[in-house]
């Protein structure tokens, strides 16, 4: 007799994480590769954050913390929301995660039922989708494009036609870098606290935008779970720490929950991310060099073949359709590496039904990096 397997763990792949396996299988072989396809910054995390884990790992016994944290770096989160969006966030509703992934599957326990409906933008972060689907919740994808910016609005709410229990944002968003306007961000709060649906805002690219400033959705709806990680403006992608700010309603819950699924966050990283606050100046260079990669891509990639593009008003992704390149971006990406080295995610990723059209390409790298990208995919898709 068969042994039971759970359908809870039928889910599909996180896409670009299959292709930086091929991507590196590709360099164990002897070939180079120019990395365009995983979401995180290239660079380290800032010295001073180094500096203080390597003193922690001396002077700390790095056991467990309570559940939520380590209590100074929660006030140090509390305080830098005062400094970057004046406003004020008691520290006892900041919970220290390990990383926003953590952070997702405490939010979506804490807020919503098996059998729940839980909408989100397509294209989007496929871990909604697949997080949603391995709690038995069901995921609802919006279908959102061009026309629309890449991003949901009101509208889009009020043509749904079964409720939904709960709405999941991210502005900027991966992986179209796209930004909700602040206004519309306001109705869409003021929509979901009428119709009593929860909100799941995804702030973990904050800080890394092109114009405008992100505003948080702390200061808007204080029904929403808010959710940040030090893996992306931060660059410490690896230390696997992030944090949420949680409703009122919740925080037992959510408490409850992290104590008995995560116990407590990574203590080495908590006490190393008491200095990553204080290290803006050098996390600053690193989205000025992102603005610079970020145009190398805008201009050569229509040269390439590629378009039309996705608004990227922040984060540090061009979602790109692939053109009269085929019509599998898959295929074209697997081909990409390859024949050219160069590795990016297919959209199918992020979206079910229209990804196919699609390539993501990351510009976290160096400039010289994306410089050759360009140059590597310019000459190949010039080839007769």
């Amino acid at each position: 007799m068969a042994i039971k397997v759970s359908a809870r763990g039928s889910i599909p792949p996180f896409i670009v994480m299959d292709v930086m396996r091929a991507a590196n299988d590709r360099a164990a072989k002897g070939h180079d590769v120019v990395h365009l396809e995983v979401g995180q910054p290239s660079t380290s995390a800032p010295g001073a954050v180094k500096s203080l884990a390597k003193s922690a790992l001396d002077s700390e016994n790095l056991g467990y913390t309570e559940a939520f944290g380590l209590p100074a770096l929660r006030a140090r989160v509390a305080a830098y929301y005062r400094e970057i969006y004046d406003t004020d966030i008691d520290a006892s509703k900041i919970a220290m995660t390990t990383g926003s992934s953590g952070a997702f599957v405490l939010a979506f326990l804490a807020a919503f039922d098996a059998g729940d409906r839980v909408a989100f933008a397509a294209p989007g972060y496929p871990g909604y989708r697949n997080i949603l689907t391995a709690l038995d919740i069901d995921p609802v994808a919006i279908p959102v494009g061009h026309a629309q910016g890449f991003q949901i609005s009101v509208e889009h709410l009020e043509r749904l036609e079964t409720p939904i229990d709960g709405l999941i944002l991210a502005s900027p968003a991966n992986p179209t870098g796209a930004m909700i306007d602040p206004a519309m961000l306001k109705q869409i709060a003021n929509w979901c606290a009428a119709n009593g649906v929860r909100l799941v805002s995804d702030e973990i690219y904050h800080g890394i935008t092109y114009g405008a400033v992100a505003e948080t959705m702390a200061e808007i709806n204080p029904d929403a779970i808010v959710i940040n990680s030090l893996s992306k403006y931060f660059s410490m992608t690896g230390w696997r720490l992030g944090w949420m700010i949680v409703p009122d309603d919740l925080i037992r819950t959510v408490e409850c929950l992290a104590q008995n699924l995560f116990i407590s966050p990574p203590t080495l990283s908590q006490h190393a991310a008491l200095a990553v606050f204080d290290s803006r100046e050098e996390l600053d260079a690193n989205v000025a060099r992102y603005a610079d990669n970020r145009k190398i891509l805008l201009d050569g990639l229509p040269q390439c073949g590629f378009g039309p593009f996705a608004p990227a008003d922040g984060a540090f992704y061009v979602y790109a359709g692939i053109g009269d390149q085929g019509s599998d971006s898959a295929e074209l990406c697997r081909r990409m590496l390859e024949e050219t080295g160069v590795a990016t995610t297919p959209g199918k990723d992020f979206d079910l039904e229209d990804g196919h059209r699609f390539v993501r390409f990351s510009y976290a790298g160096s400039r010289d990096e994306m410089r050759e990208a360009i140059a590597r995919l310019k000459a190949w898709n010039q080839k007769p």
